[in-house]
This record gives structure tokens, C-alpha cells and sequence, in this order.
């Protein structure tokens, strides 16, 4: 019984208020910094800025309901749409109020179980999930950097010290996505070769001193490594196809929004450069400490993307691209949760 009330306490609306309100504040001061009267009067909104911006809600739903379809392909359609609307929509509402670092995958197996999902099912479901976004990025950069280049994808001067070591972007950037990729290629040999030799393994690690406090959530993470292989190993191909398909589209639809959203005010000619800036805008947002990357994500757009925007339009264009990809979450989600646990409580 503790599991539940630990769980629904992240929905708090406390949380979602503060969400709002710090995404609001650097909004705002975003605005008031690179206010260009200039910038506005020489934009005006026409039936193409309705047309792209109708584009860019489409593609918001195609990724929802990408999500939706590897859900179901996950679970062995033990979901039905009604249910899988419902858990991504608060996975979705669990992200968007904690930071990034964090994550909500812990509230996500705590959604998928109380579906009906076994727990140990539940646990696989969501690792699966997070491991298919990790490869889906994995592959992504570099056939990305082969076809824009590499020099073109870091436009700001940004330092951060991990570990005593202070990087700037690419550094940043370089060392986010061999983590990513040091932490998929374990997931893969845990979950599909040596399952028990990795709990070991990781316990023989967490017996430092320095990482003894997280060696109880380290020996939970071998359990549920050695759950998700149960689970995994006798997959078939088609299984895996279908689920990165659905990973493919889901992504390729989230990155597309600020595409269509830019192309809503500016004539662009180069939308794959704007893809790919994306995809280090996307390691900065994940070292976020703030809810569901609040603030540094508008400031991460107006950096990252000031080469295709007007300097007194980007705060504005960041404000409309948070308006439509992420604050519906807060709303949605603070609809459906009480129906959802009226339902399943």
C-alpha cells in the first residue's frame, strides 16, 4: 500500500503550479531581454502561419499516438487505445514535473502495472521504452553529422564542470552521447546476454565507498535487468521492428514541431541543420536540474536555433514552441489523473 501514495505524490499541484510558474518567468524575461519592435513589425501572421502551425499540432499527435502504438506492441496489446491514451498522457504529465535528470520512469512502470501489466512485465515495458529512444539517438547523430557536418551543430558558448572538469558544448555534448552510448550497449548485454553476471558485476562496484549509500537501488536495478531479460530475449524480429518503428516515427514527429513552427514565420532552406541542432539541444535539456527541462529548454532555442531566427523573434518562437510540446502535458494530465485513478483505483 505505500507504493501508491509515493507514486501519486508527484502529481501534486504544487508541482504543476511551479512548473508553470518558472516556465512563465523565463518566458517572460526572455521576451523582455530580446524585445525587437522591428523583429514584429516585419512578421505578420497569414493563413501560411496557420497552415504550419495546424502542421506542427499534427505532428505533436503523431508522436502521442507513435507513443500510443509502442505501448501496445510492448505490452502484447494487453493495453487498449483508451488505456494507452491514458499512460502516456500522464508518463508524459510524470516527466513534465520533475527534472530531467530525474525522470518519471519509476511512476511510468508504477502506471503500466496498474493497467494490469504484471510487474515484472511493467519494469521490462519501460526499460524497453528508454533503451529504444537511447538507440534511436544512438544511430541518429552520426548519420546526422554525415550529412550537415560537425562544426555547424554548436552555436553557443556554453561551459559546464562535470566531475571537476569543466566542458563547453561540444564537450558537453560528446561526453552526453558516449554515456548514452556506454549505458545502452550495457543494457543490451545485460538484458539479452549475461543478466545475473551484470547484477554482480554492479554490486561488486557499489561496494566502493563513495557508492555504497546507492547500493540497495543498484541491487534493485540488477532485479529489474534480470525481470526486463525474462521478459525480452525470446522476442522475435518482428517484435523489435515494429516497436523501433514506432520509436522512429515518434521522435522524428517530436523533432519536426520546431521545423514547422520556424517555417511558420521564416522562409527556411535548411531544415536538416535545424534537425540536427536539435539533437544537441536535446543531450543539454537531459542535464537539466529543472522540471521537465523548464527555462533551460527556451533558453537552449534561442541559442541553439538563432541562426534561422530573427534575434527579436526567438524568445517569442520558443515560448510558442514550449506552448505547443509541452505545457498541454500539465493540463491534460491534471484532467485525466483523477478519471485514471477513479478507474484503476
Amino acid at each position: 500500500m505505500t507504493q501508491k501514495p509515493n507514486a501519486l505524490k508527484l502529481f501534486s499541484p504544487g508541482r504543476i503550479w511551479l512548473t508553470i510558474l518558472i516556465g512563465l518567468a523565463v518566458a517572460s524575461y526572455l521576451l523582455y531581454r530580446s524585445y525587437d519592435p522591428a523583429a514584429f513589425e516585419n512578421t505578420s501572421w497569414s493563413w501560411g502561419s496557420t497552415f504550419w502551425i495546424f502542421v506542427a499540432l499534427i505532428m505533436m499527435a503523431t508522436r502521442d499516438f507513435a507513443y500510443m502504438i509502442r505501448i501496445r506492441i510492448l505490452t502484447d496489446y494487453k493495453l487498449n487505445w483508451k488505456q494507452s491514451f491514458q499512460t502516456i498522457m500522464l508518463w508524459e504529465f510524470a516527466s513534465a514535473i520533475t527534472p530531467s535528470v530525474v525522470g518519471g520512469s519509476g511512476v511510468a512502470i508504477y502506471l503500466v502495472n496498474k493497467e494490469g501489466v504484471s510487474v515484472g512485465r511493467s519494469t521490462a515495458v519501460v526499460m524497453t521504452t528508454a533503451f529504444l529512444d537511447e538507440l534511436f539517438y544512438i544511430i541518429m547523430v552520426p548519420l546526422i553529422i554525415l550529412l550537415v557536418g560537425y562544426n555547424d551543430l554548436f552555436p553557443v558558448a556554453l561551459e559546464k564542470t562535470i566531475f571537476g572538469v569543466t566542458l563547453g558544448t561540444q564537450g558537453i555534448f560528446l561526453v552526453g552521447y558516449f554515456f548514452i552510448v556506454f549505458l545502452t550497449t550495457a543494457i543490451l548485454y545485460a538484458v539479452f546476454f549475461r543478466p545475473r553476471g551484470f547484477k554482480w558485476v554492479l554490486l561488486q562496484v557499489f561496494r566502493l565507498p563513495f557508492l555504497r549509500r546507492w547500493r540497495v537501488a543498484a541491487a534493485e536495478v540488477g532485479d529489474d535487468i534480470m525481470v526486463t531479460s525474462k521478459e525480452l530475449r525470446m522476442k522475435p524480429f518482428k517484435f523489435w521492428l515494429k516497436a523501433f518503428a514506432a520509436t522512429f516515427f515518434s521522435w522524428t514527429a517530436r523533432y519536426w514541431v520546431v521545423n514547422f513552427i520556424i517555417l511558420a514565420f521564416i522562409l527556411v532552406d535548411d531544415h536538416l541543420l535545424i534537425y540536427a541542432r536539435q539533437l544537441v539541444m536535446w543531450v543539454i535539456m537531459l542535464i537539466s536540474p529543472t522540471p521537465g527541462s523548464t527555462g533551460v529548454a527556451e533558453i537552449a532555442f534561442s541559442g541553439f536555433l538563432k541562426d534561422f531566427i530573427p534575434y527579436g523573434l526567438a524568445a517569442a518562437l520558443a515560448f510558442l514552441w514550449r506552448l505547443i510540446s509541452y505545457y498541454p502535458y500539465l493540463f491534460i494530465g491534471a484532467i485525466i489523473l483523477p478519471r485514471w485513478i477513479k478507474r484503476t483505483h
